[in-house]
């Protein structure tokens, strides 16, 4: 029963994912049609500040997610579980006033002085960062009790709800662009909208999740039910500043010199490139809350074999998104824009970030085993060795070689992080680990998506039609991906069980 429903939470989230992911990147060229690529860069200024407002979390949305899962484990009561949560809704209250409060104080400074807008309004820039702030705040808050959903294991309707909410900001907006306006403050007006929707949705889904308690029993708030997990989450805070900071900086720097066009182009890029890396996601979202039960339960037998299945899966995933958008970078942007000249030259950055983020997203799991683990010290301090790398070499790259310069460090010290920390991280808590997952369960992958591609890439004939070339890149993409999947021990053992019971039937 348990991998049955491990299994439908991962379908469930591969299957909001990959719809999420879509229409987020299919609209992208209405967007730059209606409301111009300089109003398309505010978009992807928006991303940037979204993910910069992550370092106000201070790790306690994965506290919140490894607690919930700990309580179904048995380890927790329900009372000690209501007064965390009272705590941390009040923490999460406090920091967003605080946090879009100042984006909003800075508004005037950001629109005129930061961004490099040459068509767009002053007025209009500085509204639509306004909105911004509220926007931003808000949709962070959703954060608390999305930890509590996932920790609960109620991914399929998570997923559900993530789609929905999807379709309203990515295609409900499209009318109104089309219809109402389309200036960045009505687009973002109505983003505000949506994002109070989506709120009241995940706070009535939580309080639904959260165990009752005895009405004589009082949830005032108080720091005192912080302090078990304060260590913890602390650690996951000072390692998510770091990654922030890691995966932000290039953006940040480049959003200040380049013009607004320019850097709508670059957002683009970085776009696409991050479906490689987003595909984890929906793994990452189910293995999490079960591997800390696991950890919990002493299981470390199937701990260990949840870990190796679910970094196979990934790999396959990601392998064959960043073999095709290496050989057929070009090709793809073209049949999806219809603009020459754009696919020309953003293709090297897609080219980049696709295998940098192919890396990183594979590479990751080694900070999931120590999670469900509950000991992160080697994960700090291998995120301050990575950041220490990574950040002064991104802002060197971007302000002396803009986008092009940063993807090529995003790409070399990522493969340096693969190679040598995550030997070190498997050493650390399983012994005999991490010959089997470099030499079973990732590089075989690895090495037969790229050749796969490479190969569809020399026979693919080039066709003057958009779709049809879309397509072709897409059915390649398929055929690598199966070709992943027939390197994988994981996939094939499921193969060899599902023939098996085919014949027994």
């Amino acid at each position: 029963m348990m991998e049955i429903s491990l299994k439908r939470n991962i379908f469930a989230n591969y299957a909001s994912q990959i719809y999420v992911t879509l229409i987020g990147i299919l609209t992208v060229p209405l967007y730059i049609k209606y409301m111009g690529v300089e109003a398309y860069g505010l978009v992807g200024f928006f991303a940037m500040m979204q993910a910069w407002f992550t370092l106000l979390d201070m790790g306690l949305t994965n506290t919140i997610s490894r607690e919930t899962a700990r309580l179904r484990g048995g380890v927790s009561d329900a009372l000690s579980y209501r007064r965390l949560v009272r705590a941390l809704e009040g923490i999460f209250l406090v920091i967003a006033l605080l946090g879009g409060g100042i984006l909003f104080a800075t508004s005037d400074y950001i629109a005129q002085d930061w961004l490099q807008a040459n068509q767009l309004p002053i007025v209009e820039v500085k509204t639509a960062i306004q909105i911004m702030a509220a926007l931003v705040a808000l949709r962070w808050m959703c954060g608390l009790y999305r930890g509590v959903i996932i920790g609960a294991e109620r991914l399929v309707w998570l997923s559900g709800y993530a789609s929905l909410m999807a379709t309203l900001r990515f295609i409900g907006v499209l009318p109104v662009l089309i219809f109402v306006g389309a200036t960045p403050t009505i687009f973002f007006s109505y983003q505000f909208a949506v994002a109070i929707l989506e709120y009241a949705g995940f706070l009535f889904q939580a309080y639904c999740l959260f165990p009752a308690v005895s009405s004589s029993k009082r949830l005032s708030w108080s720091w005192k039910p912080l302090m078990p997990v304060l260590k913890f989450s602390l650690t996951i805070a000072a390692t998510t500043s770091l990654w922030v900071l890691v995966t932000q900086v290039d953006k940040l720097v480049l959003s200040k010199i380049l013009p607004l066009s320019e850097y709508g182009y670059f957002t683009l890029a970085v776009l696409v490139a991050s479906v490689v890396g987003v595909v984890s996601g929906p793994i990452v979202s189910a293995i999490q809350p079960r591997m800390a039960k696991l950890e919990a339960e002493g299981d470390h037998v199937g701990l260990i074999r949840l870990y190796r299945d679910s970094t196979q899966v990934v790999a396959v995933i990601a392998g064959a998104l960043a073999s095709t958008f290496t050989f057929f970078s070009e090709l793809l942007l073209w049949a999806w824009t219809g603009d020459v000249n754009l696919a020309h030259q953003t293709a090297p950055i897609l080219i980049l970030y696709s295998i940098g983020n192919c890396f990183l997203a594979v590479g990751a799991f080694q900070y999931y085993l120590q999670f469900a683990k509950g000991d992160l010290y080697l994960h700090f301090i291998g995120q301050c060795w990575y950041t220490a790398l990574i950040v002064p070499s991104l802002i060197w790259a971007a302000s002396q070689f803009g986008g092009i310069g940063s993807g090529y460090v995003w790409i070399a010290i990522n493969i340096l992080f693969f190679v040598v920390w995550v030997p070190l991280v498997h050493h650390r808590f399983v012994s005999g680990l991490n010959k089997v997952w470099f030499g079973r369960d990732v590089l075989p992958i690895f090495i037969i998506t790229a050749l796969t591609s490479y190969f569809l890439f020399l026979i693919m004939p080039q066709t003057n039609s958009r779709w049809l070339q879309f397509s072709m890149v897409a059915i390649a993409g398929l055929f690598v991906m199966l070709a992943g999947a027939l390197a994988s021990s994981f996939f094939l053992s499921r193969a060899k069980s599902l023939l098996i019971q085919e014949k027994l039937n």
